[in-house]
This record gives structure tokens, C-alpha cells and sequence, in this order.
């Protein structure tokens, strides 16, 4: 996996990259749109505890197939508030650690359930074991 940030483009404004070019067979995992539930189906009102869970989601899909951030090409993430922006970055740079996906972030009038403040869906890839 491949980032690329050509010098032509602005560059990426945070911790994400303008494509993500991926070599050679493997395995691609969708995962949908994760919110901020926990496993009992609690949604905490808290825009933070919400974030928390929604990346911790991601992040448990992923596991359930084997993989983890670092296989993580493309993240898109839908915010109900602008003002949850700042509370939202550190929180998704610390999930991310070390990966720079492609990246969009969405403003938008309102999720599923009015509850919902954060809506976060991935793609991943894993290359096949002995290819290059």
C-alpha cells in the first residue's frame, strides 16, 4: 500500500493522505458505518464517547476479519455539528495511530437516529500472504 500526496495537490490539511494506491491480489473489507453504540446498544449522549466508539468499532470489525488500521485505505466520516470537529481529530488520529488513509469528512443535517453524532465507514486491504 501506497500513499500519495503529489507535490501538484494542496496538501492534506491532517493526518490523511489525497489517495491510496494499493499493489497487487488481496483481500478488501468494507465495513459499514459504525456509530457511537456499545455492544449492549447504549448510545452515550457525549460527542466524545460517541467518537470513541464509533473509531473502536471500526477498529473491532476490522479485528474480526484479521486486520487493523494499518490496513485501512479509505475512511469516511459524517458529523451532525461543525463544532465537533476539534473533539473529533485527536480522537481518530489516536485510532489511526501511524495510518494516513484517503480521507473525507461530511457535514450533514442528521444521521439514522437524531441520537447519532458520529457516523464513521472504512475500506481496507490486505495483499494475499507471499505476493508482492
Amino acid at each position: 500500500m501506497q500513499t500519495i500526496n503529489p507535490e501538484d495537490l494542496p496538501q492534506p490539511a491532517g493526518p490523511y493522505s489525497q489517495a491510496t494506491l494499493v499493489h497487487g491480489p488481496g483481500e478488501w473489507l468494507h465495513v459499514s458505518g459504525q456509530v457511537g453504540i456499545d455492544a449492549q446498544g447504549a448510545t452515550p449522549a457525549d460527542f466524545a464517547e460517541q467518537a470513541e466508539l464509533a473509531w473502536g468499532n471500526v477498529a473491532r470489525a476490522l479485528r474480526g476479519a484479521g486486520m487493523d488500521m494499518q490496513h485501512v485505505v479509505k475512511t469516511t466520516t459524517y458529523l451532525v455539528d461543525r463544532q465537533d470537529i476539534p473533539v473529533m481529530r485527536p480522537i481518530r488520529i489516536r485510532h489511526l495511530g501511524a495510518s494516513r488513509p484517503a480521507s473525507t469528512l461530511v457535514l450533514v443535517q442528521g444521521l439514522v437516529d437524531p441520537s447519532w453524532k458520529i457516523e464513521v465507514e472504512a475500506v481496507a486491504f490486505r495483499a494475499r500472504h507471499g505476493v508482492r
